[in-house]
Formats: structure tokens, sequence, C-alpha cells
């Protein structure tokens, strides 16, 4: 039995471009369910359709599409926000991720990068153009440099650094289950520990997380259970 379809939401002031999006998306086996014009109506039309993912332009006429990926974001858990934008600056990229977005793509973007780049949101990747990826990593390791004497490093397990390492990599859980010769769902239940003790609140932020303490450059773990 064949997965069902990958489900989006197209937002983008410019309804040539927006349709255009949605058509192409459509054609490639994307389930669309929605298109919207405008921040309010993105709010309003995502809660009621759910997408998986949510493709957001940042100009979106009187209000910016970081406040409407805030709210989708906040108000609806089960939908990822991938910022399809014309603006590669560093600030625009930053306030995208910081308001939840999964992802950060420019709209120069091949038609087959923007499709790998919304199944690879869909399935909980954090996804960027090509050199983005460097601006946020960079601008987190750089946070992560400034010592908090309040607040000590949460102890993990040496199986939960473990898939934290793999996690930094871009590996998906069952590509970690089949790394490490466990479970599906004992690779789930070390992500929400880890979550837990860290105080985050989804694979995105995990993997920045270990990317800013140098997880993704250490070696491969030995698939060895706990």
């Amino acid at each position: 039995m064949s997965e069902p379809p990958v489900t989006v939401m197209v937002v983008d002031d410019h309804p040539m471009w927006r349709d255009g999006v949605a058509r192409d998306l459509g054609e490639r086996g994307f389930e669309v369910r929605a298109t919207a014009g405008d921040a309010a109506s993105a709010l309003r039309i995502a809660q009621a359709v759910t997408p998986d993912v949510v493709l957001m332009d940042l100009n979106l006429g009187d209000t910016s599409g970081v406040q409407a990926t805030l709210q989708i974001t906040q108000e609806i858990p089960g939908t990822r926000v991938l910022v399809l934008s014309a603006s590669g600056e560093h600030a625009d990229v930053l306030e995208a991720v910081k308001a939840g977005a999964s992802g950060y793509l420019v709209k120069s973007a091949s038609a087959e990068e923007l499709v790998d780049a919304v199944r690879r949101t869909a399935a909980g990747d954090a996804v960027f153009t090509a050199g983005l990826a460097g601006l946020v990593l960079g601008e987190y390791r750089r946070m992560a440099i400034t010592p908090d004497s309040e607040h000590q490093a949460p102890q993990l397990t040496e199986r939960e650094t473990e898939v934290l390492r793999l996690v930094a990599k871009g590996m998906t859980a069952r590509q970690i289950a089949t790394k490490l010769v466990i479970s599906h769902r004992t690779v789930e239940n070390h992500v929400q520990s880890t979550l837990r003790k860290l105080q985050l609140h989804n694979r995105v932020e995990l993997a920045r997380y270990a990317i800013e303490h140098g997880l993704d450059q250490d070696g491969d773990p030995d698939p060895e259970d706990s």
C-alpha cells in the first residue's frame, strides 16, 4: 500500500507565481490543499486544511511572512513551514528560522530542488538553499559560544548522544534505526528523551543543537545497542 501524498499549501502574494508553484507540485504527486495571498488568510486557511508543509513567501504586502510563519508553527503543531523567498539576505533567513521555519529556499531554486525540499521538510529535516545553511549554523554557533554559568549542559546517555550525532548528519529515524541496529520506536524514544533534557521542541532544533556542539563532525558511532 502506497504512502499518502505530502499535503501542501502555497502562500504568495503574486497570483501567477502562487498558481504556478501549486500546479507544478500537483503534477509531481503532492496534494495541494490550498493557496493564500496574505498572512491573515494563510493562518485561517492553514488551520482549516492542516497541510504537512506550508510554502511561505516573506513578502506578503502589508504583513511579513515571518509573522505568518510564527503563528502557523505555534498554532498548528503538525504543520511545517518552508520559506520560499526571492531574498537570500542573512537577516531575512535568521528571522524566518527564529519564527519557526523548518527551512529556507530561494526562488531561483530549480523545480527538482523545490520538490526535494518539500519532501524533506515534510519528513522533519531542516532544508536550506546551498550557502544559507552555513549562515544559519554560523549564527547559532556564535550564540553557543557565549558562556552561561547559570545553566550547566544536561547529561545525555551514550546512546542519546549517538542518536543526536546522526540527527545532526541529517539522517531520518528509520535510517538511524538501521545504522544502530535498534528499532524505529527505540530511536524515537531516544529523540523524545533528548528533546526533554535539552528543552527543545522538535528535530530541527535538535539538529541545530547538535551542530552547534560539533556533533555533526564527530566520527560515526559504533552500532552497538545499549
